[in-house]
């Protein structure tokens, strides 16, 4: 190994730990968002919900997820099970091409947080009438089961990756696969009491805390650099270099004009500014260019981005419509526009075919949706999925958690 080759590894090391450092973030980011959107009466619960769904994840991955995605044979169906990380990189082992260029923890860690922020979109989507330890049982399996097999079919070089299925971030593998396993969720979960009524009446839930919320959504946005621009795996060369910057701008502008676009057509629907439009504006551009920001112009990525912005608010309304009850919108951010970020991907990138995104998609979708499914099916049997009526009036806080997040608001009060 040269010095420059040990410098190159250190560097690209120290990015990726970084980047996933930013990843990590976004956990806050979405416990803010979901803290934000719910009412006082469960905001503990889902702060719960959220710091513990990250050390499960970081767990499972450990023990068999992380092994599952990578430890398997390439062009494969279903992955082998095998167990732990595996063993670092050595010194002899740093020579020829095809020479790792950083550190097998480092990468251990960036894609533990891939699978803390993949659960982290179940939680929101379930919030305030499931049960905490049923979501908790549920996220082991997810999270050292679900997700890496079809984390194995398109980064781990199984059959998605063969057939020519491009995802360069996680439009699919994280974002899609997460909305997959709460639609699953929702639909055997039923709606928050009070949400629909007769003849197609539907009744908003304000959330608790909109400074959360917004604060929530620009950490994300912040984290979303580290998501994407770690994605490109190496910055220690000219190109490499050149291409992280690229995606930076591309990754910002997304959310930019995903934030803009929504804005605009809720003014146009409603008459008003609707705040968490716009923020889930944000959040949908960010994951509309996941699939693909190192390619497109920057224009051409506020394009995209504005494109899921005016999506999202469309599929919100449709959800409502259909009774499908997702207090903070992730079906709609991360299902509806990971969907769109897996066909833009065609818009700029010649080596995509639609064929290969639409095979992606149905692949990533019909495996997690119907795991899922079956996983909390049998959770509903053995555990039941839904707190009772009376908790669920009265907030899961402290029904779940024995605590309230803000006792002198909401004691004596049910909000």
């Amino acid at each position: 190994m040269t010095e420059l080759t040990e410098l190159q590894y250190a560097f690209d090391t120290f990015y990726f730990l970084m980047c996933g450092a930013l990843v990590m973030w976004m956990a806050a980011g979405f416990t803010m968002l979901e803290s934000g959107l719910v009412r006082a009466k469960n905001t503990a619960e889902i702060l719960t919900k959220n710091v513990a769904l990250y050390a499960i994840a970081c767990i499972m991955y450990m023990l068999v997820g992380y092994q599952i995605m990578y430890g398997s044979a390439e062009a494969g169906w279903m992955p082998s099970l095998s167990f732990m990380i595996g063993a670092e990189n050595t010194a002899d082992a740093m020579v020829g091409d095809d020479a790792p260029y950083y550190s097998v923890m480092s990468d251990f860690f960036f894609q533990v947080v891939f699978v803390a922020t993949c659960m982290s979109i179940v939680s929101g989507a379930v919030a305030e009438r499931m049960k905490l330890w049923a979501f908790l049982a549920f996220a082991v399996v997810m999270t050292g089961f679900i997700y890496p097999v079809q984390g194995y079919w398109k980064w781990g070089s199984g059959w998605l990756n063969e057939a020519g299925f491009l995802d360069f971030a996680g439009s699919g593998v994280v974002h899609m696969a997460g909305a997959a396993a709460a639609l699953a969720g929702v639909l055997l979960l039923g709606a928050r009491k009070g949400k629909y009524g007769p003849n197609g009446q539907i009744n908003p839930i304000p959330g608790a805390n909109m400074p959360l919320a917004a604060l929530g959504t620009l950490i994300l946005w912040l984290g979303w650099f580290g998501f994407n621009g770690g994605s490109q795996l190496k910055m220690s060369t000219f190109d490499d270099a050149n291409a992280v910057a690229a995606i930076f701008v591309n990754t910002n502008m997304a959310a930019a004009g995903g934030l803009v676009a929504a804005l605009l057509l809720a003014r146009g629907l409603f008459g008003k500014a609707d705040l968490t439009m716009a923020l889930n504006g944000a959040l949908a551009g960010l994951v509309a260019i996941t699939a693909e920001p190192l390619t497109p112009s920057a224009g051409l990525s506020t394009l995209i981005g504005a494109i899921g912005g005016v999506l999202v608010v469309f599929s919100i309304l449709a959800f409502d419509k259909l009774k499908i009850d997702d207090p903070v919108g992730a079906l709609s951010v991360h299902g509806v526009v990971g969907i769109w970020g897996l066909l833009a991907v065609c818009l700029s990138n010649s080596d995509a075919t639609l064929g290969a995104q639409l095979l992606g998609i149905g692949a990533i979708f019909a495996w997690v949706f119907f795991a899922s499914l079956i996983v909390w099916g049998i959770i509903k049997v053995v555990f039941g999925l839904r707190v009772s009526e009376e908790e669920e009036y009265n907030g899961v806080d402290t029904a779940e958690c024995g605590l309230e997040a803000y006792p002198e608001f909401t004691r004596g009060k049910v909000s």
